[in-house]
């Protein structure tokens, strides 16, 4: 596994997501079952693990620190603070960053993870109640202290990370980013990393799931798994959006290469700090995954495929009304 830098922190250039082991989506596998896939991907070269506390809540950190503890001195844990969550009923009751809160959320990860120190530490969502400038103080506070190494953002908006670098240098953003949600393009935050050095770590890189070709206009889903309220996942969207699939069949049987590595390998050609992180929860997937760093696409292919690119609208929007309100926030001013 070759290796890229997210702001100076080296990692693997696929990464783990481990929200979906036990977490959104219908299917959820055991305990055990996550630690073994967690070690089975650190054994075939990958480094850079994501969890986050609302992942459970709390089960799934519990998890990867179980499946890294023993390697610890091998690996980049990250994880995500943001959301108040019910420490006694598990229940999720809305955001807040504000810094006590924070301090209060680093402290119960490390627990759970079972390590002194978080490697990276992202803000899941911007509080639009708290001046970013008093998130980036407390991260930097934590980097002083050694609870944390690196600071990350997810989801935020463009001058809301400019302010928050301007405190406290991010090391990475963690958007949506694929072939069929591309608004980082055009929306100034790739720029932005452009600009300032920042790694950009796209999650639900294969479309949570979609773009693996396993998912029709007939697929079910269960009321358990979060896509059955995103509007981009309901029939009649996604019969128009099996364009995307289709393109992705052509290229790979051109390649050798399954949609699911075309489409990781086209995320990988877009930047040289760009560090996906696919999730799954079988082992053939997993190794599907990897293999992607393995396709690399030539320029020329590169280009062919975001041009077809242009010529096809996704249908639906990537998440419900509720879920997008939290996306592109801009922190309030300091005053």
């Amino acid at each position: 596994m070759k290796m890229r830098s997210l702001g100076g922190l080296t990692v693997s250039e696929i990464g783990f997501g481990c929200m979906g082991l036990d977490f959104s989506y219908g299917h959820r596998i055991s305990h055990d079952e996550g630690v073994t896939l967690i070690r089975a991907s650190a054994d075939r070269g990958v480094t850079l693990f994501d969890t986050a506390e609302i992942y459970g809540p709390f089960s799934n950190e519990e998890m990867v620190g179980a499946a890294l503890r023993p390697i610890r001195d091998q690996v980049v844990i990250a994880t995500k603070f943001g959301f108040d969550v019910d420490p006694e009923t598990r229940r999720p009751r809305g955001i807040s960053s504000r810094p006590e809160k924070i301090r209060e959320v680093v402290e119960r990860s490390l627990k759970r993870l079972g390590v002194e120190t978080i490697d990276l530490l992202y803000q899941h969502r911007v509080d639009p109640k708290v001046p970013i400038e008093d998130v980036a103080g407390v991260v930097q506070d934590l980097i002083k202290e050694g609870k944390a190494r690196h600071f990350g953002l997810s989801e935020p908006g463009v001058n809301t990370l400019r302010r928050a670098h301007a405190v406290q240098p991010v090391s990475a953003v963690q958007n949506e980013y694929s072939l069929w949600w591309r608004a980082p393009e055009t929306n100034g935050i790739l720029a932005a990393c452009d600009e300032l050095g920042i790694g950009f770590v796209p999650y639900s890189p294969l479309g949570k799931g979609f773009l693996t070709g396993a998912i029709s206009a007939e697929t079910k889903l269960e009321k358990t798994d979060f896509r059955a309220t995103i509007p981009r996942f309901q029939p009649e969207a996604l019969a128009k959006n099996l364009a995307f699939v289709e393109l992705l069949k052509q290229v790979g049987e051109a390649r050798g290469a399954t949609p699911a590595q075309v489409a990781l390998a086209w995320l990988l050609a877009q930047r040289p700090y760009v560090v996906p992180i696919p999730g799954t929860t079988k082992l053939h997937r997993l190794e599907e995954n990897l293999g992607a760093a393995e396709l690399q696409l030539t320029p020329e292919e590169t280009l062919a495929i975001t041009a077809a690119l242009s010529s096809l609208d996704a249908e639906g929007d990537r998440y419900n009304a509720a879920s997008m309100a939290m996306t592109g926030v801009e922190a309030p001013p300091k005053l």
